[in-house]
């Protein structure tokens, strides 16, 4: 049987669809998510209020998975996730059919989402093709950007340690993910930025019989992203290549 998940929201009353409207579900003693509600009156504002009801759903699903609130093997209903996050199933088979483009869960016909299981040797293979894609890339960068463009990235890599100093194992996740895109963004080049994406969201989750990462783990990671920007500042081009691939690496993954 699948570990329950901690519910966000008791369990929801079902509550009428107006005509067109999007489905969603009231918890008792606690409002929806926010944005869930539709207007029966506004079709346009009532796809919108959907997308971000999704978008919730999805962020909230991508902590679990992170976390190892959701465990790997184990095969989770849509019905069952929506009555936890107190919405319908639709955002919730919305937000997990993304999930399985990404390689984080799987569909299981008739059952639900099965998570995928990562193996050492998948972790050191997408690491592998991190590297190969992000290190030149940056050293490429560091050589023509000007110090100022690099500075610009320095609130990125404060979010990255305030979450690894809260030991938010999943807000540290989404910091480094943020990070290395804002980083990549800067070659201009929207296919590399697309596959790294991927690449990344299919790196994250736990690691195959590994503990959670403790705090210190966490600010050693976050503490790189910071050392990584001043050696670009400084165009050190071995000293970028090291941390680069040494962060990438799942002998020093966190998460």
């Amino acid at each position: 049987m699948p570990a329950p998940l901690s519910p966000l929201a008791p369990a929801p009353e079902a509550v009428p669809v107006p005509p067109g409207g999007v489905r969603t579900a009231a918890a008792p003693g606690a409002g929806p998510l926010p944005g869930a509600a539709a207007a029966p009156d506004a079709v346009p504002r009532k796809q919108l209020q959907r997308h971000s009801v999704r978008g919730q759903v999805l962020a909230a699903l991508r902590e679990a998975l992170i976390s190892g609130e959701l465990r790997p093997g184990e095969v989770y209903s849509a019905p069952a996730l929506a009555v936890r996050y107190g919405v319908s199933a639709t955002p919730v088979r919305e937000a997990m059919q993304l999930l399985a483009g990404e390689g984080a869960v799987e569909v299981a016909p008739n059952r639900g989402f099965r998570v995928a299981e990562r193996t050492h040797r998948d972790l050191a293979e997408l690491a592998e093709v991190r590297a190969m894609l992000e290190v030149p890339a940056l050293l490429r960068l560091a050589r023509t950007l000007p110090a100022e463009r690099w500075e610009e990235l320095r609130p990125l890599a404060a979010a990255g340690v305030a979450a690894a100093a809260r030991g938010d194992r999943a807000g540290y996740a989404e910091a480094d993910h943020a990070f290395h895109h804002a980083l990549l963004a800067l070659t201009g080049n929207r296919q590399l930025l697309q596959v790294a994406d991927d690449l990344h969201r299919r790196a994250q989750g736990p690691v195959p019989g590994g503990p959670a990462p403790r705090t210190a783990e966490l600010l050693a990671a976050a503490s790189e992203h910071t050392a990584l920007l001043d050696a670009l500042m400084a165009r050190e081009d071995a000293i970028v290549e090291r941390i680069a691939r040494e962060h990438l690496s799942p002998a020093r993954r966190p998460h």
